[in-house]
């Protein structure tokens, strides 16, 4: 009786012992289980953090590379503007000189006789009307705050080559000489130029010059 009772004894042991060790095999499995999962989200996570930190300096490097080739591109189209604005610019003022030349090619100059304070007249078939603002019926005004006024300065200046603002205005009036048109006496402000100016008015179009005297002196 004494030996089922060992006999008993033992075998519950066993039973209790291999119980606990397969708890603490499972224990040991879970452990490793979640050592695991906690190694490779990190790891995971590692990665997704260096391949957006990748992401997102490729996307600073294509924006900036972008940007530089935007701002090349806009500094060479504003050059080509300014290089065809400046051409267009050289272009107008060399047709400007070459018009300036055709036109004085085309003057008629006589010298004078020396009887009187004229020393030459110029005649030029290629002096156009200057322009005006007027419209209607035209009715000369010597009134140095009428549009006549400027209109007449605007045109003794594109037949002597004085500035507006060079002038001297001896005398404004009809012509003297029984024609149809204005006079004027002018000189620039040191008096080193002095002519005689004709007019004639051109009904829409403005005061044209028709012949010019460069004089000696002023009489």
């Amino acid at each position: 009786m004494n030996n089922d009772f060992q006999s008993g004894s033992r075998s519950g042991y066993r039973a209790k012992r291999k119980k606990t060790n397969l708890i603490l095999n499972s224990l040991i499995v879970i452990v490793l289980a979640l050592i695991f999962f906690v190694a490779y989200t990190i790891f995971l996570s590692g990665d997704d953090k260096a391949s957006q930190k990748e992401e997102q300096t490729k996307t600073a490097a294509n924006e900036a590379s972008e940007k530089e080739a935007k701002n090349t591109e806009d500094k060479t189209a504003v050059e080509g503007t300014e290089k065809d604005s400046d051409s267009e610019e050289n272009a107008d003022e060399e047709s400007e000189e070459a018009t300036a030349q055709e036109d004085d090619a085309q003057a008629v100059i006589t010298e004078g006789d020396g009887s009187s304070n004229v020393l030459k007249t110029i005649e030029n078939p290629a002096w156009k009307p200057v322009g005006t603002v007027q419209t209607g019926e035209h009715t000369t005004v010597y009134d140095k705050t009428s549009a006549d006024w400027q209109e007449m300065l605007k045109a003794i200046s594109y037949a002597t080559g004085l500035e507006e603002t060079n002038t001297t205005v001896y005398w404004f009036g009809r012509d003297k000489t029984g024609g149809t048109g204005s006079f004027t006496t002018v000189a620039s402000k040191d008096k080193t130029q002095k002519y005689n100016v004709y007019l004639e008015w051109v009904d829409g179009e403005g005061w044209k010059p028709t012949k010019v005297e460069e004089l000696s002196a002023i009489q």
